[in-house]
């Protein structure tokens, strides 16, 4: 919300300065945001004469003028092209050193075609305040020379810009602000009475409501023989000091009283108005355009202001471009209607369409006001656009807006931790608006003003739906008589100053603090520690993809189809994150930087719904190490990369399991899925299908895995027994198996560990070789073991033992024999 400081004080008696103001709105939260002072900028120019203007000796267009800058400066020479440059002439000048707002300049002294120049003599568009740029500015006669030109021409008008609370509708008008800053102590508020005026003719336009649920009031007024055209100089200037751009001066009275009173209005041509009645309905399907050229189709939730052609106005929102002011409107029809704000948001959003009005309506607008309000515009009107007033017309009635709110003083201290003296916090109540009804020692009761709609209003609770009824009830009924109070000791509290409230520590609820962070974050907080310290660099992407590339990694259910996308190639909710990852992956190739490795844990979208997924890809070599060849990523740093980050989510490792029936989107013979039991799958890892490579020009090999982090078991909660510890140290074994070439590596890893559960701790392999020494259609697998006594040193007997087991185990699991 802006308003300049002399707009505010129209409303508000007050001597305090700039830097007092922009303090107490501060305290009593009304938040300022920024001031800014047009004069500032403009601070160098200064008023000046021309004392002699004579034709440049060496250009047609130029001419060397004699000003008189005033004290400081005397008499300097400027060359002007200026045609109305002349004798006598009362201008603005610039002197060296000065910016020009317009071209972005800086003025320099120095020669023009032979002649020295001192300055620059500005016309209003180079200062960035007007459009006419014919010539140089023209100042009245007998302005007196060497002033500063902002405050000759009023410029010297701060703006201040407040952010606004959505519960603070009445903040949205300038007489609301000054009505808070007079209730905190900083002046007085001016009093404001319209007056009548007197009606000359019956209104030809009457109203009619059938969707009173959206409007339960409006009220309306017929004003002939009004002639259209710019608004005077200090309206302009009004609407220009917040961001408004004048249009014309029936347009620009109702901007004004937007934010003077926060009172939306809005004038019709009347003599476009078929029918001689406007009805206030809802929307039947009808092609509405409004009045910044956009079109919208209305439904039966909006609620319109139609006539007998049709609909004019989205009420509350926005009018239509069929029964706008002109210039050439001589009759209007003023509309001034209370709408509800739930429907006026809901329409706003189904619609996007923003402004001002609605901005006010969906917060809430003084429900009395309107009465006062058609007065007052038409009042303004008349005096700037001439004409006669009609009747008032109205429809529906004003709404029972009148409510009360009570207030224990004691709360002020027990709820609010300031102690406050009653008879001051009634005061403070009253300069809000409110009156009091009854009040003693203890309490005090007040009748709620009409622009606070945010007091004391009917509340909804969104209950437990398994709390017991009577429970509810209580709660229900506890929280209705609790919220009015709360809310006249928080207008206590600010208007005594928010910075005035001591600071209190909330109470400890236990000695050791409860966890931060549930189960299910702590496991993806490691998750995503884990990928990264493993060299893959974290990367976030839109959940929004093509949807061809979104076909290449799984389904795209029509539900999952996006109506309205953010941009053409952005229309399919993803099915994985490895569509976006694979999308970087080709922009760094196509750049030359091939060797990447990048994750993302987030939402992947199908048939079942979202699900959270940990996605990561390697493409290009690995880094060259000392020694070491750079050599290209495989699958087994994909699997690595898996397989640490469930172990870091708290899989249980030791009962994991790989198949071979990875998704289409990975190579058939150099992926697999990793499956915790024979139903329940954690992810997937390996090669990316070189066809999916070759449609995208990757010529480097690419591999990924994606991991279902919400799929791993919660752990079992059992009291952690001590770890045993062995004082022996571990040894190792190796033994080459010689298996068919069908039989899975995991299959033969899980006999070996099983062969001696008390001794044997891991199983790892380490090797694979298939060739002219191995029988066809076998290969040998290189397996090591780990042994850990507990109890003492193993003999060998008992470790000759031990490898017979395994021998044995591997032999009935898989048919394996040790290669000879």
């Amino acid at each position: 919300m802006k308003f300049s400081l002399s707009w505010l004080r129209e409303h508000l008696e007050t001597t305090a300065t700039l830097d007092e103001i922009t303090a107490t709105l501060n305290t009593i939260g009304l938040e300022v945001e920024g001031v800014e002072n047009p004069a500032a900028a403009l601070a160098a120019f200064r008023t000046a004469r021309i004392i002699e203007a004579t034709q440049h000796p060496n250009a047609d267009r130029l001419r060397v003028c004699q000003v008189d800058a005033g004290e400081g400066f005397g008499r300097v020479q400027v060359v002007c092209g200026a045609p109305n440059a002349r004798t006598g002439l009362h201008v603005i000048f610039a002197p060296p050193g000065t910016f020009i707002p317009a071209s972005g300049i800086t003025i320099k002294a120095g020669k023009l075609r032979g002649e020295t120049s001192g300055g620059m003599l500005c016309s209003l568009r180079e200062l960035g305040i007007g459009e006419e740029d014919s010539g140089i500015a023209e100042l009245p006669e007998g302005t007196a020379t060497g002033q500063s030109y902002p405050l000759f021409a009023g410029l010297d008008d701060p703006v201040i810009d407040i952010a606004i609370t959505p519960n603070r509708g009445d903040a949205l008008a300038v007489r609301g602000i000054a009505r808070d800053l007079a209730a905190a102590g900083l002046g007085t508020l001016r009093p404001w009475r319209p007056g009548t005026v007197e009606s000359r003719f019956e209104s030809p336009i009457t109203w009619r409501i059938t969707y009173p649920e959206a409007c339960p009031w409006v009220l309306g007024r017929a004003i002939r023989g009004v002639r259209n055209g710019p608004s005077p100089d200090w309206l302009k200037r009004r609407l220009e000091s917040i961001g408004l751009r004048p249009v014309s001066a029936l347009v620009d009275i109702t901007n004004f009283f937007t934010f003077d009173l926060g009172r939306p209005l809005h004038v019709f041509d009347a003599d476009r108005i078929m029918g001689g009645e406007l009805t206030i309905c809802r929307g039947a399907g009808e092609t509405f355009t409004a009045l910044d050229g956009s079109e919208h189709v209305m439904t039966p939730d909006d609620c319109v202001i139609a006539d007998g052609r049709g609909v004019q106005s989205l009420a509350g929102i926005m009018g239509g471009a069929g029964s706008g002011v002109s210039d050439t409107t001589t009759t209007v029809f003023v509309e001034c209607a209370l709408f509800d704000p739930v429907a006026i948001a809901l329409a706003g959003r189904r619609h996007n369409l923003h402004s001002d009005a609605r901005q006010r309506f969906e917060r809430g607008v003084d429900q009395a006001l309107p009465p006062a309000a058609l007065e007052a515009v038409t009042r303004m009107i008349l005096d700037l656009c001439g004409g006669e007033a009609g009747s008032v017309v109205s429809a529906g009635a004003e709404p029972a807006w009148q409510r009360q709110a009570h207030l224990d003083f004691a709360r002020l201290e027990t709820i609010g931790g300031l102690v406050e003296e009653p008879d001051h916090a009634v005061h403070l109540l009253e300069g809000l608006g409110f009156t009091v009804r009854e009040c003693d020692a203890c309490h005090v009761v007040v009748d709620v003003p009409p622009w606070r709609n945010d007091i004391a209003t009917p509340m909804l609770l969104d209950q437990q739906a398994d709390l017991p009824p009577a429970r509810a009830q209580t709660a229900a009924e506890g929280a209705v008589a609790l919220d009015p109070e709360v809310d006249l000791i928080e207008e206590v509290l600010r208007l005594r100053g928010l910075d005035s409230v001591p600071a209190v520590s909330l109470p400890v609820g236990n000695a050791v603090p409860l966890p931060a962070f549930t189960p299910r974050q702590s496991r993806i907080a490691s998750l995503r520690r884990q990928l990264a310290a493993g060299g893959l660099l974290e990367t976030v992407g839109f959940s929004f993809v093509a949807m061809e590339q979104a076909a290449e990694f799984g389904e795209t259910p029509p539900e999952l189809h996006l109506l309205n996308p953010i941009a053409a190639d952005l229309d399919q909710m993803r099915p994985t994150p490895l569509v976006n990852l694979l999308a970087a992956v080709r922009g760094n190739v196509a750049r030359g930087y091939p060797d990447l490795g990048l994750f993302e844990v987030g939402p992947a979208f199908g048939p079942e719904g979202q699900v959270l997924v940990a996605a990561g890809i390697r493409s290009g070599h690995s880094p060259r190490l000392p020694g070491q060849a750079a050599r290209p990523v495989d699958l087994w740093q994909v699997k690595a990369d898996a397989l640490s980050a469930l172990a870091a989510a708290g899989a249980a490792m030791e009962g994991l399991s790989m198949t071979p029936d990875a998704p289409a989107f990975y190579h058939p013979g150099r992926s697999g899925v990793i499956r915790q039991g024979p139903k329940l799958v954690l992810g997937h890892f390996g090669q990316l299908h070189p066809a999916l490579l070759a449609t995208r020009g990757i010529d480097v090999p690419v591999c990924a895995f994606m991991l279902y982090p919400d799929a791993v078991p919660e752990p079992k909660r059992k009291r952690k027994a001590p770890p045993a510890l062995s004082a022996f140290q571990p040894l190792r074994r190796d033994f080459a198996f010689v298996v068919a070439a069908d039989v899975p590596a995991e299959k033969l890893l899980r006999a070996v560990r099983g062969a001696e559960r008390n001794l044997i701790v891991a199983a790892n392999l380490f090797d694979v070789y298939e060739g002219d020494k191995i029988p066809a259609g076998h290969r040998s697998l290189g397996v090591e073991i780990t042994l850990q006594p507990m109890d003492g040193t193993l003999t060998d007997a008992e470790i000759e033992a031990v490898c017979e087991r395994v021998l044995a185990a591997a032999q009935k699991s898989c048919n394996a024999v040790l290669r000879g």
